[in-house]
């Protein structure tokens, strides 16, 4: 069906159309990808029930056909602009993602074979690429930390976000000079435990450089560097963050373990747990819960294994659970 011509008319100070009803319907029909609603009143009808026509520019009345406004930029966002574009910029990559890839194909845009002179200037040109992103003293160095960062998060499990902040960190080490004079991997290390602890993961400092095949006492320091230098203030880690991890390592019980949560609410506000471990305040809750619920098949070694701490630590912690929550009777379940 041909689309009937529009006629103008003046209106005011916008030059207006009208088209007939079954034109309009003909322009939603053929350009329903790019219609979209709009809120203008048309000025002929009084009526709020316009489009916007994406391919004209124009905002048309649905009921008279009316163009109420023509010219108009489409609002709709592009969704194929990070696919024309290119994967988006990342910390992760030494060059930040926006490095030039010269393929091996040796033929043009149009899929025209070169000829043997065009493929010697390609060689030369792909050959000084490869030198310039070697040559960098930078760019060699962000490559074997972010190697080793890459294995610590298939390790680990870490997410994107967290290995993003470590790569922002061990920038912001790189270009404050701190990296001279240390080892790569207990820098790298200790930049994906700050990152860990301002994003509120659970992960120690032993995981971390075990992953790492680090030294944990040196990666240690290096942190302390770090975060002095850098003015790196972290969250403190919540007990609650741990308590999961520990009750799954121990092989307790759900039940169980909504008592341990509930327990652990209540000592949180008790200022007898603040400053202590978190680790401990944790283990130290559940074997509490476990004793509350009388599974006494749960040993005190068990729970320190579960949450990488000494039993004496454990047990420290516990009389001040016991403290807390005097309705746990330790002395009856204790083996």
């Amino acid at each position: 069906m041909d689309v009937m011509k529009k006629q103008s008319i003046q209106h005011g100070e916008y030059i207006l159309y009208e088209y007939p009803v079954n034109a309009v319907q003909e322009i939603e029909r053929q350009n329903n990808p790019i219609v979209t609603t709009n809120s203008r009143k048309c000025p002929s009808c009084k009526s709020e029930a316009t489009i916007f026509d994406g391919l004209t520019g124009e905002i048309i009345c649905t009921f008279c056909g009316t163009v109420v406004l023509d010219r108009q930029e489409t609002p709709i966002s592009d969704i194929n602009a990070r696919n024309r574009s290119g994967m988006p910029s990342s910390l992760v990559f030494p060059d930040k993602g926006l490095s030039t890839i010269i393929t091996y194909s040796n033929t043009d845009a149009n899929g025209t074979v070169l000829n043997q002179e065009q493929i010697t200037s390609s060689n030369k040109i792909r050959y000084l690429d490869k030198i310039w992103g070697n040559n960098k003293n930078h760019l060699r160095n962000f490559k074997n930390a972010f190697g080793i960062m890459a294995t610590v998060s298939d390790k680990l499990g870490l997410t994107n976000p967290v290995i993003e902040r470590a790569a922002y960190y061990y920038r912001k080490a790189f270009d404050s000079k701190l990296i001279k004079g240390r080892a790569i991997k207990e820098m790298v290390v200790a930049s994906v435990y700050a990152a860990c602890k301002e994003m509120s993961v659970p992960r120690t400092l032993q995981e971390i450089s075990y992953a790492a095949n680090a030294e944990p006492i040196f990666s240690g320091r290096c942190y302390r560097i770090m975060s002095r230098k850098l003015k790196i203030n972290p969250a403190i880690v919540d007990a609650s963050s741990y308590i999961s991890k520990i009750a799954t390592n121990a092989q307790i019980s759900q039940q169980t373990y909504r008592e341990a949560v509930n327990m652990l609410s209540v000592a949180k506000k008790n200022p007898i747990c603040h400053g202590k471990d978190p680790k401990a305040v944790a283990s130290a809750v559940l074997y509490a819960s476990c004793l509350k619920k009388n599974e006494v098949n749960i040993s005190q070694s068990r729970i320190a294994a579960a949450g990488n701490i000494s039993i004496v630590t454990l047990r420290k912690r516990l009389a001040d659970i016991l403290k807390i929550c005097p309705e746990v009777n330790y002395a009856k379940n204790r083996k």
